[in-house]
């Protein structure tokens, strides 16, 4: 009980700096997500495309290493090549999640039934056309579960960020378990699992907006 009495004086008495803390974690995981999504949703398609499927295994092979190498690792080797701040945190955070999301792109646009395909080229439509208004609508939520896996493993990465500088909740995880201080470890690990458990209903709701009546589950 006294752990609680003492973790509610600090949110009430430091919470300008838990909110100013909270910012920052977003930052870095908001910019890594669009940035991997941007990326990686760019990657899964021109790897669907029929000259350029060659590059399928080795893009995807690329990309793996980021999630085979633990995220403190490549968090540390962030830090001789970009130094300190928020700029090596956003960029080891970008290269952990930008697997979910390129992999999800590459298979939700693979899967579309070729008859559907075969039936818009039989119509005209360009390949331009077939993959606006055809491959990615029907490939959406595929792709928005990878975005969605990504940002949630985000969360996580991004409080091991604090340890080159960029800031965050790990600062007051860090905090703590230097200190020995439990009330600064939970005021920086429930907000983050909070903020997790909000963008993976969030996203979840989203994912279920989107996704064509005949293909919900």
């Amino acid at each position: 009980m006294e752990v609680w009495i003492d973790l509610g004086r600090y949110l009430a008495e430091r919470y300008p700096e838990l909110l100013g803390m909270l910012w920052r974690h977003l930052e870095l995981v908001g910019l890594a997500t669009l940035a991997a999504a941007f990326v990686g949703i760019g990657l899964g398609i021109l790897i669907t495309r029929r000259r350029l499927r060659w590059l399928g295994p080795p893009v995807m092979a690329i990309c793996n290493v980021g999630q085979t190498v633990p995220s403190l690792a490549v968090v540390a080797i962030m830090l001789p090549i970009l130094g300190i701040g928020f700029l090596p945190g956003f960029f080891a955070i970008f290269v952990y999640i930008l697997l979910p999301v390129t992999r999800n792109t590459y298979v939700g646009i693979r899967n579309v039934d070729p008859g559907l395909l075969e039936a818009a080229r039989g119509m005209g439509m360009s390949p331009m056309q077939i993959l606006v208004r055809l491959e990615v609508p029907l490939a959406s939520f595929v792709i928005l579960a990878g975005v969605r896996t990504s940002m949630v493993v985000a969360v996580g990465v991004a409080t091991l960020a604090t340890f080159i500088g960029a800031g965050g909740l790990g600062d007051l995880i860090d905090r703590g378990i230097s200190l020995v201080n439990t009330t600064y470890l939970l005021a920086g690990a429930i907000p983050a699992a909070l903020l997790a458990i909000i963008i993976e209903l969030g996203l979840g709701r989203l994912e279920k907006v989107i996704t064509p009546r005949g293909l919900r589950v």
